[in-house]
């Protein structure tokens, strides 16, 4: 999650959402679907167990709900996903997940806004290590900073928890997811302490051109979600446009960051091909040459789906 832990969505606590939209993402009202993406791509980052918890499926159809959003996503072009952990039960389920549905890999992780929460971060740092070495869990994360939601009081903590997952990520050789919300330097110091891992992936990533290039220059993925169709988000469209499109992922953070024109409703990865197409126009690229380019990326970085 991009925002905030799993207790509620970002746009929960925004006072510029209106009563409307907060009905709407109550009830489950999910978007249209876009036009679908010729050329299949992956979604980097999403919480299908939260979508489920929190809005449910989009067709609203009974049976097994995560299939629902599997099959949704696919009818879109969408035909790969990256599951991802916030803390120890939600990694186990994710771990769970990957090992169920074929078109599903996971990360796993303790989010920065749950570390300091923890009466034993250690125990559930055991947790996370242990489930790291399941062949389907091919992602760390998300972990990383956040001085948005946690104070000072919690920083510590927070700080101590993201070396710890930056040293499982290298012990299991597997991607390093990162949450950086409102603390690029630290993240780069932290990075710099620990020595990053080969692969690192910065989440839903929120910097502008300036810190984009820092991050290419150091070879790590920028994921973009559906907050790049912002219209506040000229920085994040400036960061986009310089960013190697080999070094480029895209993705939902559902069941959040719904791009525009349905911000505030549910996000699934159904709607992936609406932002894709949003970083194809920031490039100035075809966006089926991105779509190719993106899902090359998905198995450099996470390994095969099958």
């Amino acid at each position: 999650m991009s925002h905030m832990s799993s207790a509620s969505s970002p746009s929960s606590s925004s006072p510029s959402e209106s009563r409307r939209a907060k009905a709407a993402r109550r009830a489950g009202e999910f978007p249209p679907a876009p036009e679908p993406l010729a050329i299949p791509v992956f979604d980097s980052h999403t919480h299908l167990d939260l979508t489920v918890q929190e809005a449910g499926v989009p067709d609203g159809s009974g049976g097994d709900p995560v299939e629902a959003l599997i099959a949704a996503a696919a009818k879109s072009g969408v035909d790969r996903l990256v599951q991802v952990g916030v803390d120890v039960d939600s990694s186990r389920w994710s771990a769970e997940a990957a090992e169920k549905y074929p078109s599903v890999l996971a990360a796993v992780a303790l989010h920065p806004n749950e570390a300091p929460r923890l009466s034993d971060l250690d125990e559930a740092l055991r947790e996370i290590e242990a489930l790291a070495g399941r062949p389907r869990v091919r992602g760390i994360g998300e972990t990383g900073m956040d001085t948005f939601r946690t104070g000072d009081e919690g920083r510590v903590a927070q700080e101590e928890s993201f070396r710890a997952h930056i040293a499982i990520a290298k012990r299991h050789g597997k991607a390093l997811i990162i949450h950086d919300r409102d603390a690029h330097d630290d993240v780069l110091r932290i990075l710099d302490s620990e020595g990053a891992p080969d692969t690192v992936v910065l989440h839903c990533f929120s910097g502008d051109a300036t810190f984009a290039a820092e991050c290419v220059r150091r070879g790590y993925y920028l994921s973009f979600a559906g907050t790049v169709t912002f219209a506040s988000a000229g920085n994040l469209r400036e960061a986009a446009a310089i960013t190697p499109p080999e070094q480029m992922m895209v993705e939902t953070d559902a069941p959040y960051l719904t791009p525009v024109p349905y911000r505030g409703r549910p996000n699934a990865s159904y709607l992936i091909p609406i932002t894709v197409r949003a970083l194809a126009a920031a490039q100035g690229v075809d966006a089926d040459e991105l779509c190719a380019t993106i899902s090359a990326t998905g198995d450099r970085v996470f390994g095969g789906w099958a």
